[in-house]
């Protein structure tokens, strides 16, 4: 056995360990190491062992074992440290419970929050005799607010991770507790939005001060709804007064030298401005800078530098303190009639928002249902200027990301097909309220789910839109609110949903413009020219048509695989209205081709023919089978979609026959002149109010960018 080898023990039985060499006294262990080789007699081992072990207990060893048993104690302790030490508070904020104040409640609030008792008047008429907030939907709409939508897909894009939201933990959760706001309440004017806010801000007095910050746009068809705004900003702080009076717990924890509420103000347009250098609480002082707002006749609205600006300039009243929460919350509060011209900075806008727990509130209007566009009525503000109705095309929408509705037959002419509510804000706008927990208030003062809005009842500074719909009805069609690369990995993974999003980008198409429906036979050569004349049109169109139908059709393999109900009625809605207009468009085209070749009219007196709308399907199975696919199609929105806009033109859709037949007539071609004469009577009009005909029309002014 050499030196180095491992300890020997007697194979009999347990044995003590022989020391190695260079132990203690190493001499000692060479002899011991003779007997182990030479000495075959166990007992002789173990008495050399006994004898050896003695002298190795020194005093030298005792003090390498108090030695290795001190070290040993120290780096347990040092162990343990980790876990008797406080985490750091940042990183505790993400999945710590909510602090103790956002375990509160507070009983005056309930009575404020929502009232069942309908009030005489609604919207920004409404002044209800209420010793409390009424912030009810009845005020402000024909139906309750909208619940938080139910998404009805499973998709891992919709799942959020709590612990990625933040870039840094700065901003407690409980500003964004609630993770996703609301996206399509409806209001019947802003004052009505304004009580709900009331409602939002007392919410958040509850948890601790708060500033509110006003974001109004500074365009000419704000000038209403800025009015409307500031005259209600009398009833939100007599409301407050009126809890701060009744000992709302929010008011009692309130710092004397600290105001529970202050107000800061911007104004936005070309550019962004800071009406209030510092953060006021005087209600007057509110009152005049909002009156005092400077029109911006640029047309151009930067409203997400806007929300950014006010977002960086506050963030420091977001930043926890020593041994607290943050210093106030912040809710930015914006006033617009428009989609912004500056969406590029909506990703940037939304980070710094979550970032800092600030939720965003638009006072905005309702996107116009698959459009970029809608005409608003303008009335010049000026009395001294001409007051009749002028109508000024504003970017209101669309609602979605990327248009998902073919264009049909409103290529520039919005005469042809009415305009809609989509029930949702423009879509970055109304994204950005529902990534930072706010809401999006869609206000029109004409605001009907009962019946189609007339012209002639828009008020003024309104978009022109006949339909509006019911907000629970809506609530699971909202679009989808994600990012620009979410949104097309969504798309790429449904055949279904590419086909109607390829198909809504191509260029539109209209419907046949006035076809000739009455051929007159003068000739028969005259009668082919009339008809082969109004073929033309039609064959200019089948190729158009032919190229969007394909493109959906390649989309029907994914059709069943779809479960969101906005996909399933746009898809079978597009292709629908596509394939009926196919129909319509080759059957004229065939109708005017058979006639060509002769048609013997029944009653020899008639002279004309006339092609009018039918059911029947009479030139070929082809059409057949695609006209009733067609019907299918529109019947199963009308059916599974009913009270949306899907709905909506799937039932306009239908109410015109897909097919053409043939009806005969008689036209009188030598007829008598129009009128008569006059027996060269000088029939004078009657003289006229000369005190009228003396009076000036006031000027009239050009319609300013909007």
């Amino acid at each position: 056995m050499s030196i180095d080898s491992v300890p020997s023990y007697d194979s009999a039985s347990s044995r003590t360990p022989v020391p190695l060499a260079g132990g203690p006294d190493s001499g000692a262990s060479e002899d011991l190491l003779q007997d182990v080789h030479v000495d075959e007699d166990e007992e002789g081992l173990y008495e050399d062992e006994e004898e050896e072990g003695e002298e190795w207990f020194t005093d030298e060893s005792v003090a390498f074992v108090a030695s290795l048993l001190t070290h040993m104690a120290i780096l347990l302790g040092l162990a343990f440290i980790p876990i008797l030490i406080e985490k750091d508070p940042s990183a505790v904020v993400l999945v710590s419970s909510p602090p103790e104040y956002d375990q509160e409640r507070v009983e005056v609030i309930t009575d404020i929050a929502y009232s069942l008792a309908p009030s005489e008047k609604i919207g920004a008429n409404s002044e209800a005799e209420a010793e409390l907030s009424e912030a009810s939907a009845e005020m402000f709409a024909e139906v309750a607010e909208i619940p938080q939508p139910i998404d009805l897909r499973e998709s891992p894009i919709a799942t959020i991770n709590i612990s990625k939201m933040f870039q840094e933990a700065v901003a407690p959760v409980d500003r964004l507790k609630e993770l996703k706001g609301k996206t399509g309440v409806g209001a019947v004017g802003a004052a009505g939005a304004v009580d709900r806010l009331t409602w939002e801000i007392l919410q958040s007095m509850q948890e601790r001060p708060t500033l509110v910050v006003w974001l109004f746009d500074q365009s000419g068809s704000l000038h209403r709804q800025r009015q409307e705004i500031r005259d209600r900003f009398d009833r939100i702080y007599k409301e407050l007064k009126l809890v701060e009076e009744s000992g709302h717990e929010a008011f009692e924890r309130q710092d004397p030298s600290t105001a529970q509420l202050v107000t800061s103000i911007f104004g936005f347009g070309q550019k962004v401005e800071l009406l209030t250098p510092e953060p006021i609480v005087d209600l007057a002082e509110i009152k005049s800078i909002v009156d005092n707002i400077q029109v911006d006749s640029s047309g151009v609205e930067q409203v997400f530098t806007a929300i950014y600006s006010a977002a960086r300039e506050y963030k420091g009243l977001r930043r926890h303190r020593l041994g607290v929460g943050a210093q106030r919350n912040v809710m930015l509060v914006v006033v617009t009639d428009e989609r912004g011209d500056d969406a590029d900075g909506l990703n940037p806008t939304i980070d710094i928002c979550r970032k800092y727990g600030m939720p965003v509130y638009v006072i905005g209007v309702p996107a116009p249902f698959g459009r970029e566009t809608t005409f608003v009525k303008y009335v010049d503000p000026d009395p001294k200027y001409d007051q009749s109705p002028q109508w000024a095309q504003v970017d209101q929408g669309p609602e979605s990301l990327l248009p998902e509705r073919v264009k049909i037959g409103f290529t520039g002419n919005y005469a042809e097909e009415p305009v809609m509510d989509s029930g949702f804000g423009p879509f970055s706008l109304t994204r950005l309220c529902y990534d930072t927990g706010g809401i999006y208030f869609t206000v029109h003062p004409n605001r009907n789910v009962n019946r189609r809005v007339k012209g002639s009842e828009i008020e003024a500074f309104s978009a022109n839109m006949s339909y509006f719909f019911d907000p629970n009805t809506m609530a699971p069609y909202r679009p989808d609110y994600v990012s620009k690369e979410d949104y097309e990995r969504l798309v790429q993974s449904s055949p279904m949903r590419q086909a109607l999003v390829a198909a809504a980008q191509l260029p539109g198409v209209d419907r046949l413009e006035r076809p000739q429906t009455r051929f007159v036979k003068r000739s028969e050569a005259g009668l082919v020219g009339d008809l082969t004349t109004a073929q033309q049109d039609a064959a200019k169109l089948e190729p158009r048509i032919n190229r969007m139908a394909d493109v959906l059709l390649r989309g029907e393999d994914g059709r069943n695989d779809e479960t969101s109900p906005r996909w399933q009625a746009g898809f079978d809605l597009a292709l629908g209205r596509v394939l009926a207009l196919k129909v319509r468009t080759e059957t004229y085209n065939a109708m005017l081709a058979a006639a060509k070749r002769g048609m013997p009219f029944k009653d020899e007196k008639n002279n004309t023919w006339v092609i009018a709308p039918d059911a029947e399907i009479s030139v070929g199975s082809k059409w057949e089978r695609q006209s009733a696919q067609a019907v299918e199609l529109l019947e199963r929105v009308v059916k599974e979609h009913a009270g949306t806009p899907w709905a909506i033109l799937a039932k306009q859709e239908l109410e015109t026959p897909l097919g053409w037949k043939w009806k005969e007539e008689f036209t009188d071609l030598n007829p008598r002149p129009a009128g008569g004469g006059n027996n060269n009577n000088n029939n004078n009009p009657p003289p006229s109010d000369d005190k009228k005909r003396m009076l000036k029309k006031a000027p009239k002014r050009p319609i300013p960018k909007l």
